[in-house]
């Protein structure tokens, strides 16, 4: 059997274990376990490397549920942050999409959780849009004193070396799309910090979060005019990746998974306004009016390419993302806008389930009496059981065979398989109300 090349810390391991067989994709540690999509993932790598030059790119991912869709956003999740960018996801639902209407603000809704969902290197788990400032304003402190030197300062200062610093930041900013609310914000956190006034630390990251739901509530709390809402949600999204990229970060990723949920709206206006939002991103990404991001969208192909509900139902976007007249079926194209996930080789699956057996064994200190044959016999029952199977229905499957061999260690990988059966991986897509 192949064994774990590094090794994996015990917390990771129980990441790990517990999402995979929860049926979802772990949030870190992803590189331990990493099988096959070489060409998907050097072509979203190139994708960073643009964003890291300056550059915007917006792409779309392709794959039917299960086939590690997920599981490849997530890794160039990781790869970003370890190249030093900002990354924030998360996945639409009924009450998240790109815009939704006065009594639902579901747009909104969704950039709010983008910045739940904020992460850097040392905070991969979200939340770290406070971090970010804090970190910003503590090297501005320590740069100054240190250009400073020796030198007899006097009064004020080190203090107003630091406000033209964050001023000079800030400064063509507030050129941009609401700009001058967006720099004001800033001036009135590093203010609250200098005096630490929590309070207003407090206000100040719930106004960058989109958490304020009127302005009167803004005016009044910080005297700001202006409010992130359902329809400019996007317009700061650019202005922090502006930001984020002025302060030390190397670019922003921002990854929307789940479209399944745009096609899902019974209301042919409301998807259509959304697939316009869409356009809108893609437009202002692909034509350079965006710098320093990088937007992926991941999806169902029935999500994209269903003519009657999916992306390619509102004609602007078809002509934009569908392949020419050369395009084949049978030949892979990944210089697209849509990047189709290829399955997965029995070969590569073997060696992915041998990685989670290694580490199953790790986690719980007992011996691996799994064999790589043991393995192929069971993907092997698999594809007798169904037709298609896919990483996350055999990942979920093979992890139950490893508990169970576990905890009842007088049976047989063979006896255990005799008496199992092969687990369903469809999900309802019927619609829903709004």
């Amino acid at each position: 059997m192949v064994g774990v090349i590094m090794k994996v810390p015990k917390r990771i391991e129980t990441i790990i274990m517990n999402a995979l067989q929860g049926g979802v994709v772990p949030r870190t540690g992803l590189g331990y376990i990493a099988v096959g999509r070489e060409q998907e993932i050097t072509t979203l790598l190139k994708d960073v490397e643009i964003v890291e030059n300056g550059g915007a790119t917006f792409r779309f991912v392709s794959g039917t549920y299960g086939s590690g869709k997920t599981f490849l956003l997530q890794t160039i999740k990781e790869y970003a942050l370890s190249k030093g960018m900002v990354v924030a996801d998360t996945d639409l639902s009924p009450n998240r999409s790109l815009i939704g209407t006065n009594n639902k603000k579901k747009g909104l809704a969704t950039y709010r959780e983008l910045m739940c969902n904020l992460s850097i290197k040392t905070s991969p788990m979200g939340g770290a849009l406070g971090k970010i400032l804090d970190l910003w304003l503590n090297e501005i402190w320590v740069n100054v004193a240190k250009n400073i030197g020796q030198g007899g300062i006097q009064g004020n200062a080190l203090e107003d070396m630091v406000a033209n610093t964050i001023y000079d930041t800030i400064l063509d900013m507030q050129e941009m799309v609401h700009g001058y609310d967006f720099a004001n914000i800033l001036v009135m956190y590093w203010k609250a910090s200098r005096v630490n006034d929590a309070e207003i630390k407090a206000k100040t990251l719930r106004w960058l979060r989109g958490e304020y739901n009127t302005k009167t509530e803004a005016k009044h709390d910080l005297g700001v005019s202006n409010i992130i809402n359902d329809d400019d949600w996007y317009e700061y999204i650019k202005l922090m990746s502006n930001f984020f990229v002025k302060i030390g970060y190397k670019g922003f990723i921002v990854v929307i998974d789940e479209l399944i949920n745009i096609y899902k709206c019974t209301s042919s206006i409301t998807r259509n306004n959304n697939y316009e939002k869409i356009l809108a991103m893609y437009n202002d990404t692909m034509q350079g009016k965006a710098r320093y991001l990088g937007i992926i969208m991941g999806g169902t192909p029935q999500s994209i390419e269903n003519l009657d509900r999916g992306l390619f139902s509102y004609e602007a976007l078809k002509s934009r993302l569908e392949s020419g007249r050369y395009g084949a079926n049978n030949m892979i194209n990944l210089m697209t806008p849509i990047i189709r996930i290829i399955p997965l080789s029995k070969e590569e699956i073997i060696v992915l389930l041998e990685k989670l057996a290694e580490i199953h064994a790790d986690l719980y200190e007992y011996e691996l009496k799994v064999k790589s044959e043991d393995i192929v016999d069971f993907i092997g029952e698999a594809v007798k059981e169904k037709e298609d199977i896919t990483p996350r229905s055999i990942i979920r499957d093979f992890i139950e065979i490893l508990n169970l061999s576990y905890q009842n260690y007088n049976f047989s990988i063979r006896e255990i398989m005799d008496t199992f059966k092969y687990s369903n991986d469809k999900e309802d897509i019927e619609d829903i109300e709004e």
